[in-house]
């Protein structure tokens, strides 16, 4: 099998290695790519967000109907690129931009939701000063305030500050105001066909840039997986109450989603709740998630995108645990500093590999052949053990090994949750 992958962060890079290592995969191409996925994957310069671009280089690949391009990122997949591809008679891993407006608009989630009796957290839509007022006073603090459109994993603000609350309402053309939903939040991908719904193992992740959640919300500092507090029910609850629902009421619309569904649950002392859905793989979870599957992966989201899922086999999964940290640049995520070069990951490769990897989110190669920051998150260190403990040694070690003028991390990814299973096996 031929793949494509398109989107260039540590998402697209966790994705490539696992395909890389998938004997099913006789060519692996991504575009465009980054400095990391370019050790595994041939790069292309092409447009992701340019559907009829990505189709043409599918073409000009010899991608045919079995061979898979995978859609990484959300904004392609709004745009349509999916659709595009699968016009070309190629199959796309990746909801049409129809389905992939869940993630699009929260309003339309939302609406999905109370169509198929999904238990989130009250709302109101707002376009207009009074709106947004009579919405904060109704729920009162903390407030949670969410862009209804696709904004990078920073468009929501949770906070106790009604003036900061009101301003980035106001900042936003359409605005979701929601209740605040208390406890432990969860994220849960599923694989789909447009019918059957195939989840993998929850994580949780970490949005605030630094510890103990200060600082500004981010695209994700951290991840883990397993939950070793969760309840054990919790994946068949949220399959039978949320995830199948949803796929359901959406072909019922005559817009069937196909490709990753990803739900952000609040475990609250009501129940689960959904805090929002998004249309592919989760950054930083997909790291950590991807490390445990065994399952080879072409196979498996080739079966989604080709409507056959019913008939794939359970999921095989590595036991233990996962951790990623991710590794930021300077002045993230308010204005982060770029050009900076990265040492240290040779080292990484050569001490600490296969239990702990780095995996590149804005990275590219300079014109003197050097590693430089490219972005914001500019690397997900990555490492498994036998549980939390373990991973967590392993992923921050090889951290320790990494140097970036000025980048910082956050030292406690995991930590409550390793923690709290230590305590659980010893009985108290």
């Amino acid at each position: 099998m031929k793949v494509l992958v398109i989107g260039g962060g540590a998402r697209e890079h966790a994705l490539c290695r696992s395909l890389s290592l998938d004997p099913d995969v006789t060519a692996l191409h991504c575009a465009p790519g980054n400095a990391g996925i370019a050790e595994v994957a041939t790069l292309h310069a092409v447009d992701p967000l340019d559907g009829t671009a990505v189709a043409e280089l599918a073409g000009a690949l010899g991608l045919g109907g079995g061979d898979l391009v995978v859609v990484g990122p959300e904004a392609p997949l709004v745009a349509g690129v999916a659709d595009a591809v699968r016009a070309r008679g190629v199959p796309a891993f990746g909801p049409s931009a129809e389905a992939a407006r869940l993630e699009g608009s929260k309003a339309f989630a939302k609406d999905v939701m109370a169509a198929a009796g999904v238990p989130t957290a009250r709302a109101y839509v707002c376009t207009t000063g009074a709106e947004v007022d009579e919405a904060l006073d109704a729920f009162g603090p903390p407030y949670v305030v969410k862009d209804d459109g696709l904004a990078a994993g920073k468009g929501v603000v949770v906070t106790g500050d009604l003036a900061a609350a009101r301003a980035h309402a106001l900042s936003c053309e359409r605005v979701v105001i929601e209740e605040f939903l208390d406890g432990p939040e969860v994220s849960l991908f599923a694989v789909t066909d447009g019918e059957t719904v195939v989840p993998l193992r929850p994580a949780q992740d970490f949005k605030r840039a630094h510890d103990a959640d200060e600082g500004p919300n981010t695209g994700g500092m951290g991840a883990y997986t397993p939950l070793p507090w969760a309840d054990p029910k919790l994946v068949d609850e949220v399959l039978n109450t949320v995830l199948q629902p949803t796929v359901d009421e959406l072909r019922r619309r005559g817009t069937p989603f196909a490709g990753l569904l990803y739900a952000g649950l609040a475990v609250t002392s009501r129940g689960v709740r959904v805090i929002e859905f998004n249309a592919r793989f989760g950054d930083p979870e997909t790291q950590a998630v991807l490390a445990l599957l065994r399952t080879p992966l072409a196979a498996l989201l080739h079966a989604a995108a080709t409507g056959e899922l019913a008939a794939f086999p359970p999921l095989r999964w590595t036991e233990g645990a996962a951790v990623t940290v991710v590794v930021a640049a300077k002045d993230y995520p308010a204005a982060p500093r770029t050009g900076d070069p990265v040492e240290g990951l040779d080292e990484v490769a050569a001490e600490d590999a296969p239990d702990a990897y780095v995996l590149h989110a804005g990275t590219k190669r300079s014109d003197d052949g050097r590693i430089v920051s490219a972005g914001g998150r500019v690397l997900s260190v990555t490492a498994t053990g036998s549980d939390l403990t373990v991973a967590r040694e392993r992923a921050y070690r090889a951290v320790r090994r990494i140097s970036l003028d000025g980048s910082h991390h956050r030292t406690d990814i995991a930590r409550a949750a390793a923690e709290d299973a230590r305590t659980a096996g010893h009985g108290g």
